[in-house]
């Protein structure tokens, strides 16, 4: 199975005593993110999100199904990941790797379990026809902290992503194209992002959004599932050195900061995507009652 190829001794010992010096390669502060580009494509749902030089494209699909016989009342959503060789090397079609594993189960918890998305909403009739919504994120390039760019790009992706509406006729469920009536944006309860800390120096010193060579040398990794609101959905403590209750109190605090300039990004971007389409206020003129 191929591996990461791993930093010299010389690079590690040259990036931990740059971190001593609190000082990053890339001239960052240790609490700041590389800068975010979010771009959004012709289609509603598929998100394209650049941390650095790390890349994930989300995309989001919908189709009809029956829904699980315990939760007759229940759309269903599902979160899968795709790690693909030009992402890395350390990648490979068709096997899953315990990066893969591990990044599908924190978006699980933070995305799903959450309940970010409201999966009653996606019931059209009960215990026979519901949505199943599935976000299916691609990982282009690989250059470190690749749970917050999935996170950022799937939340996006979501929120940007519009339903065919549908009309219920007794038993029958009619779907209506574009052309006949407009998509719906889905229901959101919330909006839980991310934020991954790296330690060194024993758990004592945290660095944010690290790159590939900086999550190579840290010694462990806490992650934080916050909303804009301060509400923390997930903090996640993935082995590595022991961590003092103070860090872990320093690490929400700075998580939730963090949120609220990832949310406000996010909610710009979508700002952006829709004043585009909206052309010549093309939009509201087709959603407007007809007064005749």
């Amino acid at each position: 199975m191929p591996r990461e190829a791993e930093p010299s001794n010389n690079e590690r010992a040259f990036i931990l005593e740059a971190l001593q010096q609190d000082i990053r390669l890339d001239g960052r502060a240790l609490e700041s993110f590389r800068d975010i580009r979010l771009s959004f494509g012709d289609e509603y749902g598929v998100a394209d999100v650049q941390l650095g030089k790390t890349r994930v494209l989300a995309r989001i699909a919908a189709s009809l199904t029956a829904p699980f016989p315990d939760r007759k009342f229940d759309g269903i959503f599902t979160i899968t990941t795709e790690l693909s060789p030009m992402a890395s090397p350390a990648f490979e079609v068709g096997r899953q790797t315990e990066t893969e594993t591990l990044l599908s189960r924190l978006l699980e918890v933070a995305l799903r379990r959450s309940s970010a998305l409201s999966t009653e909403s996606l019931c059209l009739l009960a215990g026979s026809k519901v949505w199943s919504l599935t976000a299916t994120c691609h990982i282009l390039s690989h250059d470190g902290n690749l749970l917050d760019s999935c996170c950022i790009a799937i939340l996006a992706a979501l929120q940007h992503y519009r339903i065919p509406d549908t009309t219920v006729r007794g038993e029958e469920v009619v779907v209506h194209s574009v052309e006949e009536r407009n998509p719906v944006p889905l229901a959101m309860l919330h909006h839980p992002l991310c934020v991954t800390m790296f330690l060194f120096e024993g758990g004592e010193k945290v660095v944010v959004d690290a790159t590939l060579r900086e999550q190579q040398c840290c010694e462990g990794e806490v992650v934080v599932t916050a909303n804009k609101h301060g509400e923390v959905c997930q903090i996640a403590k993935l082995g590595g050195v022991p961590s003092d209750a103070l860090v872990l109190l320093k690490c929400v605090d700075v998580a939730v900061a963090k949120v609220k300039e990832l949310d406000t990004l996010i909610a710009k971007a979508l700002g952006r995507d829709a004043a585009t389409r909206d052309i010549g206020g093309l939009m509201a003129e087709l959603s407007a009652e007809n007064a005749r």
